[in-house]
Parts: C-alpha cells; sequence; structure tokens
C-alpha cells in the first residue's frame, strides 16, 4: 500500500472569510471533519436547501451530486477527505455558474480559471457561482426542479471527456486498494501472513504555499507519492 487508505485523500481546509465557492462532486463523495472554529453548511439536492452547523467536532460528508457551500463565522478550519483519491484534482467538481456557461466548455474554462491577482480572482469566480446557486436555490424555493436537473445534465456533459482518464486513475488507485484487501483476506484465509511482514509507516507533509481552492485555502498532501518513514521486509 502506497497511497492514503482506501484510495482516499486528504487536505486541511481554512474557509474564506467570505465563504466558499458553491459547487458539486460528480464522481466523489467528500466528508468534512471540523477541527475549529464555526460555521454553517449550505447543501442544496432534489429535497430543496438544507443548513447544517458546523462546529468543532462535526463530521458530515455529502454526496456527488450536492451542490455545497461552506460559509464561515469565525475561523471555521476543516479535514477533507475524498473518495476516489486524484479524481477531485483532475476536474471532478464543477461549480454553479449559471447554466449557460456550465453548458460551454470554453466559457466555463475562461470562468474557471484563477488569471492574475489570485484573490481577485477567487471572489469574482465565487460571485459568478453564487449567481447560478442563487438561480438554482429560487426555483427549488418555487417547487421547480426543471433548473437544478438541467444544472445536472450540463455537469454531465462537461465533465464527460475526462471520463476515459479518470477511469485509469481509478483502476490505479481505489481498485488497486480494493484488490489488495482481497488478497490479504484470500492469503489469512490460507494461514499466509507474510503480507504483515512488509509493513510500512509512510507519510506525506502538506503542500506549501497553500492552495486557492473553492472553499478556502487548501494544505494538500499528495497521497500518490507519500515518503516512507520505515518499511519491513518485501
Amino acid at each position: 500500500m502506497t497511497t492514503f487508505p482506501g484510495g482516499t485523500s486528504v487536505s486541511r481546509l481554512s474557509v474564506y472569510g467570505e465563504g466558499g465557492t458553491p459547487h458539486l462532486h460528480t464522481v466523489s463523495t467528500e466528508a468534512y471533519v471540523v477541527i475549529g472554529g464555526t460555521g454553517t453548511l449550505l447543501t442544496l439536492d432534489t429535497t430543496g436547501l438544507h443548513e447544517t452547523p458546523l462546529a468543532t467536532g462535526s463530521t458530515v460528508w455529502f454526496t456527488p451530486g450536492t451542490v455545497h457551500r461552506a460559509i464561515n463565522h469565525g475561523d471555521l478550519r476543516v479535514l477533507v477527505i475524498m473518495s476516489n483519491a486524484g479524481l477531485p484534482e483532475a476536474g471532478d467538481a464543477v461549480m454553479t455558474f449559471p447554466t449557460e456557461i456550465v453548458a460551454d466548455p470554453a466559457r466555463y474554462r475562461a470562468a474557471a480559471h484563477l488569471a492574475g491577482d489570485p484573490e481577485l480572482a477567487v471572489r469574482h469566480r465565487r460571485d459568478l457561482a453564487l449567481e447560478g446557486f442563487q438561480q438554482l436555490v429560487d426555483a427549488a424555493e418555487t417547487g421547480d426542479p426543471k433548473p437544478l436537473a438541467e444544472f445536472y445534465e450540463a455537469a454531465a456533459a462537461l465533465v464527460r471527456p475526462s471520463v476515459a482518464g479518470w477511469r485509469d486513475l481509478w483502476r490505479s488507485t481505489v481498485e488497486a486498494a480494493t484488490r489488495q484487501t482481497a488478497a490479504v483476506l484470500d492469503a489469512l484465509d490460507h494461514g499466509d501472513a507474510r503480507h504483515l511482514a512488509a509493513s510500512a509507516v509512510l507519510g506525506s507533509p502538506p503542500s506549501d504555499p497553500l492552495r486557492w481552492g473553492m472553499c478556502g485555502r487548501l494544505g494538500a498532501h499528495d497521497v500518490h507519492h507519500p515518503a516512507v518513514l520505515s518499511e519491513g521486509t518485501r
């Protein structure tokens, strides 16, 4: 095993003071473990808009298709665990720009790109996503499911060209981890303990400098190329 357990990824998030950019993930489930401060998680799905309070110790997770935005009420810091390590970084997330932008790959890329001053660019990107998010919320509150359904369709079309590459990445991480567990279970079932002698301690220092993420400043960890701190015989 060379990657973080279960083919997941881990990062540390300091949520922007004015809140994050609403977006969804098309493949991956995301988990928040709050390690400091307070805030609110806004989520939108086919059942409507929901607010979940966040405080130290809160642990929540949301599945693909859940539009989400973190609101910072005071020094909100979160440990983020993502399924399908590598896929979120490869474009699994789609921001809630107005549907006509999400439906146009060139316009979406231009809107998502952080050019010039990153702090100003992040703010502009967030404001544009909030415009589309509010349209979705307004429709949901009047009982109209069509705008969210159209956004889902546009998001799926936007990421479709990436799926083949994502599948290869998934096979090398999540599927590989599952195969390894199956092999260990087979070995134990036959009384074979040789894999225990190949134990190891691995580590991944945080990235520096922090990245400008959608919800805040991110301290990512390279879970695909960890440092081997100790290693048994193989």
